[in-house]
């Protein structure tokens, strides 16, 4: 049996494409790996991203490290796909020839056809599980319309097209028979789903079919743009008790002189009536989001106007980000990178500084509290779970002493938490 290994690069929407790529290869007689250091498979295929310049440079990095392998014998055949060579195909050809072939990360034929893979229509919605068998992300739409200042994606994957539901539907039942407990659901942006193909936003309608489905007890949703939110998704959270208090909503700044620049489509009134409607229809919401300093034009009155807002909002969980000039991008193309690189490294640590308080203070108001929570896996001492405020990979984890009772990892406790640090807590099972 020939082995192939699969190596992800970037983001779980490419996780969820090698996933699939997988299933393909496993149905047509092939003997997967995945992201394997362990292997003798002596052909390779790498998902690459390329969304910003340390992910790219990694991207890059890996295929190099894959061509030495394949002059030094290890390997015979090399093949590069996903975002990096649907966007540089040409460039990657004439500077790394050794690579067999490159692929972009809109069409599946080329590399299907290339690897011989199985090519039949039932397996549209199979997948080879590449993260513990209890969760997996469900990408629900490719591309984005939004065509923000600063971001690539549109450029590489395109515009927007939604999955349609059923298939949706078939894999998410397909993943629930895997074991699955914890649905992911994934997209550049989650909420605009279903317009292309319904005419409306279907968001809301989606989720409740997924909640129908037997053996899945979480969802959780991820990647929510601010503009246009729609009600019935509000609604669906607030009442479907399988939806998580969870949603990672990106809202990268809050200055109306900055949003208008990054060309968001919403203002800072807007975004803050948004996220008094949402506390105040689902309680105890756990809000995630992500923020971009050092853009074109940022002012020190912007920032502190920025620290004000999250100072005042409270995010449950904060990432933060120095933008860097990506081509083709409306800021790239139409702004000057005015911004030096160690302000915005500076402001970067400012604003993370100023959520490490605010995280440490939420955490605190849990102790006392019995939540239920879903076993990770063990490190150590102790055992990894997580509760439905949480993420896999990116949020905080809640460690359970692995010396009191033995715990199964992808199974559901309900514990009391007794401590907490910064981005930790500690639990212990009620018995």
């Amino acid at each position: 049996m020939q082995k192939i290994n699969v190596i992800t690069l970037g983001c779980s929407k490419n996780t969820v494409d090698s996933e699939h790529l997988m299933a393909r290869l496993t149905a047509a007689g092939y003997e997967v790996r995945f992201d394997s250091d362990r292997t003798d498979a002596k052909t390779v295929v790498i998902n690459t991203c390329g969304f910003i310049g340390d992910a790219k440079q990694e991207s890059i990095e890996m295929i190099l490290r894959a061509v030495e392998a394949k002059r030094r014998g290890k390997i015979d055949r090399l093949f590069v796909m996903g975002c990096l060579s649907e966007r540089y195909a040409d460039e990657l050809r004439a500077e790394i020839p050794e690579v067999d072939d490159y692929f972009g990360a809109r069409s599946w034929e080329g590399i299907i056809a290339a690897l011989e893979a199985d090519s039949r229509e039932e397996l549209k919605t199979d997948r080879h599980l590449t993260t513990p068998k209890h969760y997996a992300y469900l990408k629900i739409s490719e591309g984005c319309n939004w065509m923000c200042g600063y971001c690539a994606i549109p450029l590489i994957r395109g515009r927007h097209v939604s999955v349609p539901m059923e298939e949706l539907e078939e894999e998410a039942r397909k993943l629930a028979a895997k074991g699955v407990k914890e649905l992911i659901i994934i997209a550049q942006d989650s909420t605009y789903y279903g317009i292309d193909l319904y005419g409306r936003r279907m968001l809301g309608e989606l989720l409740r079919r997924l909640c129908k489905i037997e053996g899945i007890a979480w969802i959780r949703l991820h990647y929510a743009y601010p503009a246009a939110f729609p009600e019935e998704v509000i609604e669906v959270m607030a009442t479907e008790p399988k939806i998580c208090k969870y949603l990672d909503i990106p809202f990268q700044h809050i200055s109306d002189n900055q949003l208008s620049a990054m060309l968001r489509r919403h203002t800072k009134a807007e975004a803050v009536a948004l996220i008094e409607k949402l506390r105040t229809r689902i309680p105890d919401l756990a809000l995630r989001t992500t923020m971009l300093v050092g853009y074109p034009g940022e002012t020190e009155t912007d920032f502190e106007e920025l620290c004000e807002f999250v100072r005042a909002v409270r995010f449950e969980r904060l990432g933060v980000f120095p933008y860097s000039e990506e081509e083709g991008t409306h800021s790239a193309e139409k702004l000057r990178d005015d911004v030096p690189q160690e302000v915005k490294e500076e402001r970067v640590e400012r604003l993370m500084a100023l959520q490490q308080k605010i995280a440490a203070s939420l955490n605190r108001e849990r102790v006392g509290r019995t939540e239920r929570v879903i076993v990770d896996g063990r490190q150590g001492d102790f055992y990894v779970a997580r509760s439905q405020y949480d993420s896999p990979e990116v949020d905080q984890e809640i460690l359970i002493p692995a010396d009191a009772k033995r715990l199964m990892k992808g199974r559901f406790y309900d514990v009391t938490i007794t401590d907490a640090e910064d981005y930790d807590l500690y639990a212990e099972v009620v018995r």
